[in-house]
Formats: structure tokens, sequence, C-alpha cells
């Protein structure tokens, strides 16, 4: 099977993990970009990067490129593509666009252009043409204009990778799946320790750690992909190449715990942990993180998402206090990170992050923060003599 250019998009922040995700993987040509990753690969390796990929949201095939100075160049263009080597005349499409232009600046405008050319080529040699169907079209054709490039893309994910088909039950401002899982990955999770995350909501960050401790594919549950529509679509190669996954992935031996104070997302958490068939590796309790202890032995990693107070009516003063408090006296030899756009709330944690990293959620600006708990002042930590310098 011949290679082929594709394009692995992302969040802001995450381009180094999906970089790595992708060389793990084994693709060729990685090059990191921003929001975005590029590589090599056969189609085996296109199903396997949607199937296994943590931190893309979505994989594009570019197929055409060309310079592009006003809408009559965009229609040449886009009608130099054999339209026919990808969709017939029974068949849908839809056209997403992405513009970064001073000649184009109007989305609608250019999906419109590039759709009567893609028709005009099927009027003109079958006599009839196909339809346009947003919801579930047999092609997603992506067009990103940069400047005067226009590049033409197929969209081989279909729906955003974050659907990963096991969240049905949702609390108030869930978290994105491929957020949690970038946040997982930047915190350096592993499976190696124990696992809690003490503000766990429809328990989304529990899923995703999980997955990654037990190397199982992040998009297992999912119901589709784009590419399963196309006419070159070979589901015996997509049969091997799961199996090949899923012979990859391994025992987890510690323990993987998520807290709730509020009953309605314990009994959701749980519920997704099920439909992902992840069930029988978490526990989940009705418990309030601020008058929780550390349960486990050993070192601990902690990852969570405390409310932002963009959509829920806390004092954000005392709740971050508390937060730093709760970490202070009753989580030692503890690795916490979690994720916040309330970077004023950040100041009374009380305690110096080692490391504070910058990215967004949604459109809201975060930080992604650490606290690394000892087991004793960390004074004594580096005083020992004991201590390898």
């Amino acid at each position: 099977m011949e290679n082929f250019k594709m394009v692995a998009k992302t969040f802001f922040g995450f381009e180094e993990v999906l970089e790595k995700e992708l060389h793990q993987l084994g693709a060729q040509n990685v090059q990191k970009g921003t929001r975005m990753v590029s590589f090599s690969g056969d189609k085996g390796f296109m199903y396997k990067a949607n199937l296994a990929l943590r931190t893309a949201l979505k994989i594009l095939k570019p197929i055409h490129s060309f310079k592009v100075f006003n809408e009559k160049g965009l229609y040449d263009g886009i009608q130099k593509i054999d339209w026919s080597t990808y969709l017939n005349n029974n068949q849908s499409f839809v056209i997403e666009t992405t513009l970064y232009s001073e000649a184009f600046t109007h989305s609608q405008f250019v999906a419109l252009k590039v759709k009567d050319a893609i028709v005009d080529q099927f009027r003109e040699q079958t006599g009839s043409r196909p339809n346009i169907d947003k919801d579930h079209p047999d092609l997603r054709i992506h067009i990103h204009i940069d400047r005067d490039l226009c590049t033409v893309s197929l969209d081989t994910s279909g729906a955003s990778l974050h659907h990963r088909g096991y969240r049905t039950a949702t609390n108030i401002a869930p978290i994105n799946e491929v957020l949690a899982a970038g946040i997982l990955l930047l915190s350096g999770w592993d499976g190696n320790a124990h696992f809690l995350d003490p503000m766990c909501g429809s328990g989304t960050i529990l899923a995703e750690a999980t997955m990654i401790a037990c190397n199982i594919p992040a998009n297992i549950n999912r119901k589709e992909f784009a590419f399963e529509k196309w006419q070159d679509w070979d589901s015996e190669l997509f049969d091997t190449i799961l199996e090949s996954l899923l012979k990859k992935t391994k025992e987890f031996h510690y323990t993987i715990t998520g807290y709730d104070k509020a009953p309605s997302a314990v009994r959701k958490a749980k519920d997704n942990l099920i439909n992902a068939n992840l069930d029988e590796y978490v526990k989940i309790e009705q418990e309030d993180f601020f008058e929780s202890k550390k349960e486990v032995q050993g070192p601990l990693h902690m990852v969570f998402n405390p409310p932002y107070g963009e959509r829920l009516d806390i004092q954000m003063e005392r709740f971050y206090r508390e937060i730093g408090d709760t970490l202070k006296q009753k989580y030692p030899n503890t690795n916490a990170w979690f994720i916040t756009s309330n970077l004023e709330a950040l100041k009374f944690v009380g305690l110096r992050p080692s490391r504070k990293i910058k990215l967004f959620n949604g459109k809201l600006e975060a930080r992604l923060v650490k606290y690394e708990m000892y087991e004793g002042s960390k004074r004594a930590k580096f005083s020992s003599p004991t201590q390898s310098v």
C-alpha cells in the first residue's frame, strides 16, 4: 500500500504530545505545526491513527493544493480534481472551511463556490449530481485557505475524535475527552501509580486515565469514522488493524478512583465507565474531596478539573484555598495536577506550582498546574543524605 500525507489537528499546547503519540504509533515524516501535526502513512495507518490517537481531534488527508487569488481561481482549482475518484453522483457530501485570507473572508461563500465546482463537474460528465448532506454525508471535504494557498483535504474522521462513544451522561461543564487525554499525557500519567480524580464529574478523566494505563485504543467505543463510507473502504484491513491494537493492551496493577460529592455525578460517571467497558478498573465514590484524605500507600497521581466559576455558583477564593489546604494536610507523596481558567483564583491555593502550562478549555485561556506534595517537608526531602544530586 502506498504512503500519503495526513494532518492530525489538535488543541493548542498538545502539539508535542501528539507528535510523540504519532512516533510511538509508527508514523513517518512527522512534523509539528500549530494546533496540528503532519505525518505520512498508508491506508492501514490512517485507520490506526483514527482508532488510537488520544490527542487528535481530526485526521485530514490532503488531496490537492493550488494558489488562489479570486473566486474564479478557486472554482477552476476545484474543477481540476477528478471527483469521481472519491464520490459518485448518487452520494452526498459536505464542505467545511478554514480561512486565513484577505481575499476570502466568508466561509459560506467559499463552501458554495467549491460545491458549484464539484456538482458542475458531475453534471457535465453524468447528467446528474451528488447532494449536500450536512448531517450524514458520504464524503466530508475540508478546504483550508492560508493567504493564497488552498489545500483540499478529505476528512477521514467525521465528527470530532473527542466523540469517543462512551459518554452518554454528562454533568454541568463536562471536560472534552481529547482535552482530558492531553492533560493526562502532559502530566506524565502512564499507569505506574495509584490514580485519583477527586472531582470526577461525569467520569471523563477517569475513562481516559484507564485507557492510557491499559493501552486501550482511545476510539475503541466510537460508532463510526468518515472513511467507512469511502469507495476504497476495506473492512478486513480495519479489523486486522483493530485486532493488532487490542493485542497490545496491558494489565494494570494499581487503583483508579473517582470522587464527587454530587450523587447525580457519581451515577453518571458509573454509567459512562460501564459504557466504556472500563468499570472493573475504576472505583467511584460519593465523597467531598475537602473531607477526604489519601487512602493508598506509595505515590499517588491526581488529576482533576475543578469548577471555574464560569457556569457554577461557588465562592472561588474559599474553594481554591480549600484545594490547597486539603492537598497540604491530607495528601502527602502526591503529584496533583489540575486545569483552571480562573487564573485569579489560582493565587488562593497557597502553594507554589512546580509547573504551569498554558492551554485552552474551549475558548477560555487556562493553566494546567502541578503541585508536588512531599511525604515530610520539601526541605527535609532535599536535604536528606540519601537524596542523589
